[in-house]
This record gives structure tokens, sequence and C-alpha cells, in this order.
């Protein structure tokens, strides 16, 4: 998985970006960089790895529950260095075919669920965390939750 290579203004590169902020939308996530790639965490434990090798987007993820679907589609290969054995499934996509954005939010959303402490996954809703209808990635709803609370409260005083 070494040797990732970005090129700016490739629509590889928005992609990589998007999965990888997606998957910073989970608690205790964070990004780090091992052998040159692009990974995120949580705790210690890596739950995406993602890169663009070659003009292709690569993204890695654990797939406990859905690995063997996954590997039924055309993109997806079982992830190397013996990751594939323990459910990792890496999907490949080159300049030109967009990926599933939806299908891979998902997959982060499971990859995480499958590694990440009892503790936080307590916090999570059901669906996991900016997944929307179809698991595409939704739009952040930062404040919604204070301006409703705030509404609320001129309502008491009235």
């Amino acid at each position: 998985m070494g040797g990732w290579q970005r090129r700016p203004g490739s629509k590889l590169v928005a992609y990589e970006e998007e999965l990888l902020a997606f998957a910073m939308r989970y608690p205790g996530a964070w990004i780090d960089h091992p052998w040159g790639e692009n990974v995120v965490k949580v705790k210690k434990k890596v739950f995406v790895f993602a890169g663009i090798p070659s003009d292709k987007l690569t993204i890695s993820v654990k797939l406990p529950d859905s690995r063997f679907e996954a590997l039924l589609l055309p993109f997806a290969e079982p992830t190397g260095y013996g990751l594939g054995k323990s459910g990792w499934v890496t999907a490949t996509f080159p300049e030109g075919q967009d990926p599933p954005m939806g299908l891979l939010s998902r997959w982060i959303d499971e990859s995480y669920r499958a590694v990440a402490p009892k503790t936080l996954l307590k916090t999570l809703p059901a669906e996991g965390p900016g997944v929307g209808k179809g698991g595409a990635p939704a739009a952040k709803k930062t404040g919604v939750k204070q301006a409703a609370k705030k509404k609320a409260a001129r309502r008491r005083k009235a």
C-alpha cells in the first residue's frame, strides 16, 4: 500500500478528502500517516486506509458483516498483506471512475464499528454520524441542537 501520490486538482483527491472527512466525524477518530499514507484511526486502531497510488483512489476498510457481498463488486478485492483474511476489503477506482460514495460511507461506518471501543460505540446513533439516506454522507448539521434549544427557551419565556 506504499507509494502514495497526490495530484492537486485531481477529482480523485477530492473523493479521498471527502471520504477522510467523513471518517473523521466519528468519535475519537484521528488521521495518521504511517508508511507515508493516510489512515484514520480510533484509539490506536486503523479503520480506514485511503490513498492515490498510480492514479487510482484506493480505500481499505474492515467489513466483518458485508465483506462477502463487497467482494462480488468489480472494484473490490481482499486487502493485501494478509489483512483480507481478517475481513479487510480494498476498493480501487481509476481516474475517470466515480466511486459510489454512499456505499463507501456505509463501509466506513461498518469498519469503525468493527474496531472502535464499546465506550465510543455507545455514543453513536444507529446509522452513524453523518450517514444520510442511502448511506451517503449527510451535510453537517452543526448547531441544529443548539438552535432548537434556544428556540424552546424563547418559547418558555414568552
